[in-house]
């Protein structure tokens, strides 16, 4: 089958999870499909797009607008295009997209997250849209978290995530099918969208890769978060881990240290560092030795976001997890059996004393999420699924 994919960054490096993600699949997906990628960058790099050719028939970047520039905040300020869809909207992407469809024949678009759709022409060939998670709802939970001087802008943002919800909810109906990360962001959106074809393609992981994690140091009791701090909720979980759990795990287990890893710490995040009891780390390079020099992942997530690769990989490294009711949210994972999930301050930080001072039920709870891990959550299952969603949009469109 001849799919057109655009994304919103270019699937490599593997900085975030949504690079992750669409990297792993297009590895897979490359064995059954032929594969044309068009791609927003920040700045071009031939490498990356010398490694993505390996598994594209071709690999077009388009450069994105800073953020904050004056065509953004006027169309944000001055039109209907909410302004994460201002970021996204590229002329040239659409003109070049139209060309593309006109010279070739395509089976399928897959569009990865709704905001690169207003790029597509109109046409007849199917789309399928995958939504990583409802993005409406990352923005007003960031708009309500933030302290504002002005309630005029306040209300700015406000009107802003009303925009990006109507256009969300637009452009699931515009799609053939849309995809979603889990039940819940499923349930979400047909509540919206009564009657909506959408369908559950998770987060996945790579079994092997994380099979061979080897704790190669032994630095005692250690609590991990991992974490790309560009995500507001990733922020909002290390303070709350840092000052409402962390003091009560200290004080039950003397000798546990706290490592913070993860790409973008902002200064505050850094300041959150002590001579030793806390170690605030953006320079690791390989990302299971982290997992393999820690005794439990720490997870507490409240915010919306799709499925966490932090937790699946943890689980696929053989590291216990504990966590909330949203941060395993996707993943069936028992509480328990799995992994050991709490919704309170007090509750998550009992939840990890147990785990530092039972080696052996943390010995349990690690086997069973790696083999729940290993068995529904391949990168190679998690591809197959996708492919025969493409089979199925294709399908009906004929």
């Amino acid at each position: 089958m001849k799919i057109l994919m655009i994304t919103p960054y270019l699937p490599y490096p593997l900085y975030s999870g949504g690079q992750i993600r669409t990297y792993n699949l297009l590895k897979n997906l490359a064995k059954k499909h032929q594969i044309t990628l068009f791609s927003f960058v920040k700045n071009i790099d031939p490498e990356h797009i010398k490694v993505l050719s390996q598994f594209c028939q071709k690999v077009e970047v388009f450069k994105r607008r800073k953020a904050f520039s004056i065509v953004n905040l006027l169309l944000a300020g001055l039109t209907f295009y909410p302004f994460l869809v201002a970021i996204y909207y590229s002329a040239n992407l659409k003109r070049k997209i139209r060309q593309e469809l006109e010279k070739k024949k395509y089976d399928l678009i897959h569009a990865e997250t709704f905001y690169v759709m207003p790029n597509i022409p109109k046409t007849q060939v199917p789309i399928l849209l995958v939504e990583q998670t409802i993005e409406y709802l990352v923005y007003d939970h960031f708009v309500q978290k933030l302290q504002f001087p002005l309630s005029v802008l306040k209300l700015f943002l406000n009107f802003d995530v009303k925009k990006i919800k109507l256009w969300e909810k637009h452009f699931w109906q515009k799609a053939g099918l849309v995809v979603a990360m889990s039940a819940s962001d499923r349930s979400v959106m047909r509540q919206l969208v009564p009657a909506l074809a959408v369908e559950i393609i998770p987060n996945g992981i790579d079994p092997e890769f994380f099979g061979k994690m080897t704790a190669d140091v032994d630095h005692g009791p250690q609590v991990l978060f991992v974490g790309n701090f560009s995500w507001l909720q990733n922020r909002e979980a290390v303070y709350f881990l840092v000052h409402k759990i962390w003091p009560k795990v200290k004080k039950a287990v003397g000798k546990a240290r706290l490592w913070i890893v993860g790409r973008n710490p902002n200064s505050q995040i850094k300041d959150l560092a002590t001579d030793y009891e806390i170690v605030v780390d953006d320079t690791i390079e390989d990302i299971r030795s982290a997992y393999g020099q820690s005794s439990v992942l720490l997870a507490p997530i409240f915010g919306p976001g799709g499925t966490r690769f932090k937790i699946l990989e943890a689980m696929a490294s053989g590291l216990p997890v504990v966590t909330t009711l949203k941060g395993i949210e996707g993943i069936p994972a028992k509480d328990g059996v799995h992994v050991l999930i709490g919704s309170t301050a007090a509750e998550l930080s009992r939840l990890t004393i147990e785990i530092l001072n039972d080696s052996q039920k943390a010995q349990n709870l690690a086997n069973n999420a790696r083999s729940l891990a290993k068995s529904e959550f391949s990168w190679a299952k998690i591809s197959q699924s996708l492919s025969s969603l493409y089979d199925k949009v294709a399908h009906i469109s004929t």
